[in-house]
């Protein structure tokens, strides 16, 4: 192996012979439209050398040991040694193994951080890692291929009907929450999104897509012929209600089933994630003459919180209605309105109120109607529970404020706001534990002095995702709720009601039990429950 070059790569090629001063002008001006890519990549997009000897050139250029990496290549389980998330984080694929010693192939040998990942893990496993350099596209290839590992129980040789039977019931039988039936230009590719993270299923042949995207429309009540956007129900599952949306796209139709699993059950508050603080817990919802507002992108656990919310409030004495789009979980002794097409949140709010009711439910608020409404109920004796799409809870005030609500209605009004994101849990069936390393310890600390806290991590250890049959290969198994609680004090009412900004509201909220959704993600690192890569995933924190 020759010694790693100082010489930019593309004047060491050129000194090869392999490419010309040409070649390398039309690599650059394809590099100035992708700014991403390595230049021995783009050349090898661009097909301007033989792919086995340029790479052999690149790893002796950077020192490395290089191979051409192809499916015939991989003679090991990846998911054996590391999870595909980590190997799509870190684009590394484990490719062969003898002896405690695995050959690992990465598309950036110069990314530190991703070399001493996938090390650590297979460290930690006994295992030593042989370090190998292939291009980025072969990577990205063969993951794509990978992740097809939730298709194991799809038998795409059945008939129509019962094709995309098998295709709903693997999906119910690996926890997901929707399907996805998306045309390509020569194929159907069908995945599952489980535990928030999308993955392949399979991929049809295209010659069957008529036949199933009819079949879906029969068994949704859609029209067959109408080919513009739709929305339709599966109910031939008896324990699910399953949503159906169909768009049209340029190679056919989209199909997206939403699988919302009857009489679930409802989880407490706590175990979603929610503070393990009994007052804090009725400093935010036991009210009255207010509403309390949770707010989050979409996606993010919100109505599944407030469904724990109202399932402690809920007693014999008190009157509790719903309106929801849809109901996603009956609950005894509720009054649950749905709305359609016909029936908006604000019309069934104003009928509502003329029921005597204690307690509002809003399933969400989209509009100023919506909002002063529920901000009037709020005044007249009921408490309303509601959510919004933001960022954060400091937020909800802002986007009150956009949507047209005075500021004196949300200071008089408003009792507390929530936010949360869902992350990803550790798989107890896998993980491994292991100590923080020094750059973990560093990042954690500078987000928590940022809020004025200080971590202590005597006696604390991590955990890596490996992956088994359980979480998917993914290392991860269900979700847990990460929380950012604002209470509206008297103090926080009066800058409200002054117009401030949502920044010196933050400030002055910092004074009292409120701590931003960083602080809570991090105990929860802290505390075993999930990784820092995965709350970063989700925060982008650094």
């Amino acid at each position: 192996m020759a010694q790693k070059s100082n010489q930019p790569i593309g004047i060491e090629l050129a000194k090869r012979k392999l490419i010309t001063e040409a070649d390398i002008e039309k690599a650059l001006e394809y590099q100035k439209s992708h700014p991403g890519k390595k230049l021995g990549d783009i050349i090898n997009i661009l097909h301007l050398c033989d792919s086995n000897e340029l790479i052999q050139a690149v790893g002796e250029i950077l020192g490395e040991k290089a191979i051409l990496l192809d499916e015939s290549d991989i003679r090991v389980n990846v998911s054996d040694y590391i999870s595909l998330d980590i190997a799509k984080a870190n684009k590394a694929i484990p490719f062969e193994a003898d002896n405690g010693k695995v050959k690992v192939c990465f598309a950036d040998t110069s990314n530190k951080r991703a070399i001493d990942t996938v090390r650590l893990l297979l460290l930690n496993r006994g295992m030593v890692m042989d370090k190998y350099i292939t291009f980025e596209t072969n990577i990205d290839k063969l993951l794509d291929s990978l992740e097809g590992v939730a298709s194991d129980d799809i038998d795409t040789s059945r008939d129509i009907t019962g094709l995309v039977d098998s295709i709903i019931k693997t999906a119910m039988e690996k926890r997901a929450s929707d399907i996805h039936f998306e045309p390509l230009v020569d194929s159907l590719k069908i995945r599952y999104r489980i535990d928030g993270k999308l993955v392949n299923a399979a991929n049809i042949d295209k010659e069957k897509q008529t036949q199933i995207i009819g079949r879906l429309k029969a068994i949704s009540n859609m029209h067959q012929e109408k080919q513009e956007s739709q929305d339709g129900r599966i109910i031939l599952y008896p324990d699910y209600n399953i949503r159906v949306s169909s768009q049209k796209n340029v190679y056919g139709e989209k199909f997206v089933l939403r699988l919302l699993k009857k009489n679930a059950g409802i989880k407490r508050i706590y175990d979603l994630g929610f503070p393990n603080d009994e007052k804090l817990f009725k400093d935010c919802f036991n009210k009255k003459n207010s509403i309390t507002i949770i707010g989050a992108p979409t996606g993010e656990g919100k109505t599944t919180t407030l469904y724990s919310v109202v399932d402690v409030l809920n007693k014999s004495d008190i009157n509790i209605t719903t309106i929801e789009d849809p109901v996603e979980i009956r609950i005894d002794g509720l009054n649950q309105i749905e709305i359609d097409q016909k029936i908006t949140f604000s019309d069934s709010l104003r009928t509502v109120l003329r029921q005597d009711p204690d307690i509002i439910l809003v399933g969400e608020i989209r509009d100023k109607e919506t909002a002063e409404i529920a901000m009037q109920a709020g005044q007249t004796g009921h408490y309303v529970l509601s959510t919004i799409h933001t960022i954060n809870s400091v937020e909800v005030i802002t986007r009150l404020r956009k949507m047209g609500v005075s500021d004196y209605d949300i200071a008089s009004t408003l009792a507390s706001t929530v936010s949360q994101r869902l992350v990803r849990k550790l798989c107890p069936n896998c993980k491994i534990e292991r100590e923080f390393t020094e750059e973990e310890k560093e990042i954690m600390n500078s987000i928590a002095e940022k809020y004025g806290e200080k971590l202590d991590f005597s006696g604390k250890t991590t955990f890596d995702a490996i992956g088994c049959d359980k979480c998917n290969h993914t290392g991860y198994y269900e979700r847990i709720g990460v929380f950012e609680v604002l209470v509206v004090t008297d103090d926080i009412k009066q800058l409200i009601a002054n117009g401030v900004s949502s920044i010196e509201i933050q400030n002055e909220a910092m004074k009292g039990s409120y701590k931003p959704l960083e602080l809570d993600g991090i105990k929860k690192v802290l505390s075993g429950e999930t990784t820092l890569e995965e709350l970063n995933n989700k925060l982008i924190m650094y």
